[in-house]
């Protein structure tokens, strides 16, 4: 009997042990969440030239994207990610998989997007690309469902991935140590639903984007994008450049928000100086 109840307390003993060597990755990525909008504690420096404000409370900070999630349309409010000269790769598999740290349904699976790319033209598109990051040891997550969304294939396919190339390019210049991207979808139209799943969800009729290079946003350059759904394939990206005034009227987000108002006013009421060096 003695032995029993040394067996037992061994047992119980043990169990924080496996929980501390089953669970580390979850509550890490939890806590960092909890800092990402005011930039302390964060492993990874994505928010560096601020990311945007407002959305859920579900944040995710990864080394391959700082993501937060939208349970109801189950799709990320806004990603943002940095691109250096070590993160890209070519050749990174599409191994789409749920995402484990959001709750179950506020985010799709793999089988949700069954049937949709015939029925509605679309592809599964990243919202942080497989390319520029892909050198990033945890470049897997870029996979995840809460980073994908329902895309248009002549969209996806033709100008934004026009433009995610040109983000690249500004990283293999030698005067740019980083380039740091903020994107995300809209809703202002009905675009369709998925065929393969019956869970509430909202397509996005568009998305935006913010490239910026430089320390901060004062002093540094940024250009900013919007593109509906229906944008055709041989489309020029730089014909949608707008503000970041614009971004945030049709987002409901907030940017720079660190920023004196003054400040926030001239950067967000005129269109960037970034432009004319990703080729427009």
């Amino acid at each position: 009997m003695q032995g029993c109840i040394k067996l037992k307390h061994l047992a119980l003993l043990m169990l924080p042990l496996i929980a501390a060597c089953t669970t580390p990755d979850r509550t890490q990525e939890r806590a960092n969440a909890l800092h990402t909008q005011s930039g302390e504690g964060l492993l990874f420096d994505n928010c560096s030239v601020g990311c945007p404000s407002g959305g859920s409370p579900l944040t995710l900070n990864r080394q391959a994207y700082t993501l937060n999630n939208n349970g109801s349309t189950k799709f990320a409010n806004w990603v943002s990610y940095k691109i250096t000269k070590e993160s890209p790769a070519s050749g990174r598999p599409r191994n789409w998989k749920t995402d484990p740290d959001v709750p179950v349904g506020e985010t799709l699976d793999p089988v949700d997007y069954n049937g949709a790319n015939v029925a509605l033209k679309i592809d599964r598109g990243h919202q942080t690309n497989l390319a520029s990051m892909g050198g990033v040891p945890d470049w897997h997550t870029l996979n995840y469902l809460s980073n994908i969304t329902p895309q248009k294939s002549e969209l996806n396919q033709g100008p934004w991935a026009r433009l995610e190339d040109q983000e690249r390019n500004l990283s293999k210049d030698p005067a740019n140590d980083e380039v740091y991207v903020s994107t995300g979808p809209l809703y202002e139209h009905f675009v369709g639903t998925l065929p393969g799943t019956n869970k509430v969800h909202t397509i996005p009729s568009g998305y935006w984007k913010i490239i910026f290079i430089g320390p901060s946003p004062e002093n540094g350059l940024y250009a900013s994008f919007v593109m509906n759904q229906e944008t055709p394939r041989n489309a020029n990206f730089c014909s949608y450049q707008v503000t970041v005034d614009q971004i945030e009227e049709r987002s409901g987000l907030t940017f720079w928000g660190d920023l004196p108002l003054p400040v926030q006013n001239t950067l967000k009421s005129r269109q960037g100086q970034l432009a004319g060096r990703i080729g427009c």
